[in-house]
C-alpha cells in the first residue's frame, strides 16, 4: 500500500529563445515526484515515455524513487519558444504519448492516487472511474484544458468534465483554468461549481496572491509565502500539490494546516531552479521565517 502514487507522462521540453536551445525533462510526473522525495512518505510514480528518454527515468531512480514505466511510442514534447521579452512565449506540442491503461496501476494500491495529465488524452474518462474504485483521486486539471491544433496550444474546456469530476475527491486548478472549467466569472462561483459536480475539495492557486480552498461550503484562505528572490517558478503548482497530499492524506492534517505547508513548499521551491528537492524541516523553518 502506498501513500501517494502519481501518474503522468515525463515530458522533453524544448526550450528555444534568443541565445540557445536547451531540452530539458519536465511535467507533473517529474516535479511532483522531485518534490516529495524528501518527504516521510511511501511514493510510486507510474509514467510513460519513448525509449530514447528513458535517461529521465534512471534520473528519478537515482534519487531513490519508485518507478513503474508504462512504454510509449513516445515522449510529449513542449516546444516553449521565448522572445527577447521573457514574458512572450509561444508553446508548441512536437511530440504526444500514448493513452495511459489501467493494465500497469491493476496491482499498485495507494491512499491517494494524483493524476497530471499534460494533454487531454492522457486519461479517458473510463480510466478515471476505475481507478476511482481503488483509492481516493486527486486532479491536476490543466492537461484536459488544452487544445492542440497544428501544434499550438490553447485553453478551452474539457467536454467530459461533467461525468468525470464526479469522481474526484481534490482537484487543483489556477484561477484561469478554473474560469475555463467552470465557466463562471468568479473563484467563488467556480469553486462551488465544481463543488456541484462532485468534487470533494477544489484547491484554486493564484501564484503570489495565495491560494483558495473550497470543501464543505467553507472557503480557506491560504496565504503565499514570499521568498526573497524568486529565481524558477516552474513545478510550483505540483510543488504545491506535493506539499498539499502530503500533509492532507498521509498526515492527516487540516485544510488549512495542509495548505499552509504546500504554500510555503511552493514558495521555498521557487528560490532555486529546478525541481524542489529540500526536506520537510526546511519547509518548516521558511514558514517560521515568512510567519503570516
Amino acid at each position: 500500500m502506498y501513500d501517494i502514487c502519481c501518474v503522468g507522462h515525463i515530458t522533453s521540453d524544448k526550450i528555444v529563445n534568443t541565445r540557445n536551445i536547451m531540452h530539458m525533462p519536465g511535467g507533473t510526473a517529474l516535479y511532483f515526484s522531485c518534490a516529495v522525495n524528501k518527504l516521510d512518505v511511501n511514493y510510486l510514480l507510474v509514467t510513460a515515455l519513448g525509449e530514447t528518454e528513458m535517461e529521465y527515468v534512471k534520473y528519478l531512480r537515482g534519487k531513490g524513487i519508485e518507478v513503474r514505466v508504462q512504454p510509449s511510442m513516445h515522449t510529449v514534447i513542449f516546444e516553449n519558444i521565448y522572445a527577447e521579452n521573457q514574458d512572450e512565449r509561444t508553446q508548441n506540442v512536437l511530440q504526444i504519448a500514448d493513452t495511459f491503461t489501467m493494465e500497469q496501476l491493476l496491482d499498485v494500491e495507494a491512499k491517494v492516487f494524483h493524476l497530471g495529465p499534460l494533454l487531454a488524452g492522457d486519461f479517458n474518462t473510463d480510466f478515471i472511474k476505475q481507478l476511482s474504485a481503488k483509492g481516493l483521486l486527486a486532479l491536476d486539471v490543466q492537461g484536459y484544458l488544452r487544445k492542440v491544433v497544428d501544434q499550438k496550444v490553447f485553453l478551452t474546456d474539457w467536454p467530459e468534465k461533467t461525468e468525470a469530476l464526479q469522481y474526484i475527491n481534490i482537484l487543483k486548478a489556477d484561477v484561469a483554468e478554473l474560469a475555463a472549467l467552470s465557466g463562471q466569472k468568479t473563484v467563488a462561483d467556480g469553486a462551488k461549481y465544481l463543488a456541484d459536480q462532485g468534487v470533494k475539495e477544489a484547491v484554486i492557486t493564484n501564484g503570489s496572491q495565495g491560494s483558495i480552498i473550497y470543501a464543505d461550503g467553507a472557503f480557506n484562505e491560504i496565504p503565499a509565502y514570499h521568498p526573497e528572490m524568486v529565481v524558477d517558478a516552474t513545478g510550483c503548482g505540483d510543488t504545491y500539490m506535493a506539499g498539499y497530499l502530503y500533509k492532507r492524506i498521509t498526515k492527516g492534517a487540516g485544510i488549512e494546516q495542509a495548505g499552509k505547508f504546500a504554500a510555503a513548499m511552493a514558495g521555498l521551491k521557487t528560490m532555486s531552479p529546478g525541481p524542489f528537492v529540500g526536506t520537510e524541516g526546511e519547509v518548516m523553518s521558511f514558514m517560521t521565517s515568512r510567519a503570516q
